[in-house]
């Protein structure tokens, strides 16, 4: 499969992700469920890493792999948690909407520090993501 039909899954699984995340925090801790969360998803991709033997030495993981990964989650664990305190005060549809505004973060931060570039159709589909997040997370 190509990168564009991963995507497509992790979209679909993303939407799945705040849905189910948003009946799992009803009557519990956003905390205490990122924690559940993040047990359940360290067994899990264990497990998968373990059945299809796509494991490495550690050893010969770079510095700088080891640098950006660590980097990489904390930012998850900062997004996960921010996430599930959103979704427990906010409705489901609003806080996805802007959650997914990191689709606008990533365009700019890889054209500016990565050298990635966008067509300018590319660009006005960046500027209407944006103008659609901030159109549904306006209150009525």
């Amino acid at each position: 499969m190509n990168w564009q039909v991963w995507a497509a899954l992790s979209a679909v699984f993303a939407a799945l992700t705040a849905i189910f995340g948003k009946i799992g925090v009803e009557n519990i801790d956003s905390n205490f469920a990122t924690l559940i969360r993040t047990v359940l998803i360290l067994l899990v991709t264990a497990a998968l890493v373990v059945a299809l033997k796509a494991y490495q030495p550690l050893g010969e993981i770079s510095g700088r792999t080891y640098l950006f990964l660590t980097l990489s989650a904390l930012a998850t664990g900062a997004s996960w948690l921010c996430y599930y305190k959103a979704l427990q005060l906010g409705p489901a549809a609003g806080v996805a909407t802007i959650d997914k505004t990191s689709v606008v973060l990533v365009a700019v931060i890889a054209a500016v520090f990565m050298g990635e570039s966008l067509t300018a159709q590319g660009w006005l589909g960046v500027v209407l993501m944006a103008g659609g997040a901030v159109l549904v997370g306006l209150k009525p």
